[in-house]
């Protein structure tokens, strides 16, 4: 299920020059407001919460997912590269597995690490706010890059698409309006979350065991789906 090969042109395609610089724009913007909340604020809980959760969870780590996502496979279905995968004796789920691995491997890294970073910055991981946080970002990353990939299957546009997601729904709807929130990864990586920190400080509209459900159920049904998509482009090409 997973190729090295393929993996292997992932990763020069996520991490080139100009996609890395975009990558760790976020992440570096993060741990500055971090530094400068720190020094203007000193050590509190309240506000490492309400950083990591406002800017971190519902803003960092699902554009990361977008570029990630997208990015692990929509450049070269749109340039026609994507022929060069698909002439190859590999089967298609492989091709969508490892990518799917790719893009996680990739948005963890750029969003779960610097909010571990952040975390400690702004209060050292006073009632465990710094690692709930932390795993909310590796949680959420999964289920982001499955949805992302997939998008960039089905779309051309997914970019535009997922940002639109990304920065609509989840930071805005997935925050503020309530019924949103159910149907939010943000809101189920909290979930997660909150069996992790000390306190009141980390909460979700969404309890664990269903939390638990949709971020498996959406994760396998995206990456089962994408996979279906990309058989569909090998039989088009074909006919």
């Amino acid at each position: 299920m997973y190729d090295p090969t393929v993996a292997r042109l992932t990763y020069r395609a996520l991490l080139g020059r100009r996609r890395a610089l975009i990558l760790g724009a976020l992440p570096l913007l993060l741990i500055v407001i971090s530094v400068a909340v720190r020094a203007l604020t000193g050590a509190d809980d309240q506000t490492a919460s309400d950083v990591l959760g406002g800017f971190a969870l519902a803003t960092m780590v699902p554009i990361i997912g977008v570029i990630a996502g997208t990015g692990a496979i929509g450049p070269e279905i749109d340039d026609g590269s994507v022929v060069y995968l698909l002439s190859k004796p590999l089967k298609r789920p492989t091709i969508i597995f490892t990518k799917l691995i790719v893009a996680i491997a990739v948005t963890m890294v750029f969003s779960a690490v610097p909010t571990l970073i952040a975390g400690l910055i702004l209060n050292g991981n006073g009632q465990q706010v710094a690692v709930a946080y932390t795993v909310a970002a590796l949680v959420s990353s999964i289920a982001y890059s499955a949805l992302f990939l997939l998008l960039g299957t089905v779309s051309r546009h997914a970019v535009v698409f997922g940002l639109v997601y990304a920065l609509v729904w989840e930071a805005l709807f997935g925050s503020l309006v309530p019924g949103a929130r159910t149907l939010s990864v943000q809101q189920w990586s909290l979930a997660v979350a909150h069996k992790i920190a000390d306190g009141p400080l980390v909460t979700s509209d969404v309890g664990l065991p269903t939390a638990t459900v949709l971020l498996v159920a959406v994760t396998v049904l995206a990456t089962w789906y994408a996979g279906q998509k990309l058989r569909s482009l090998t039989l088009a090409g074909e006919e």
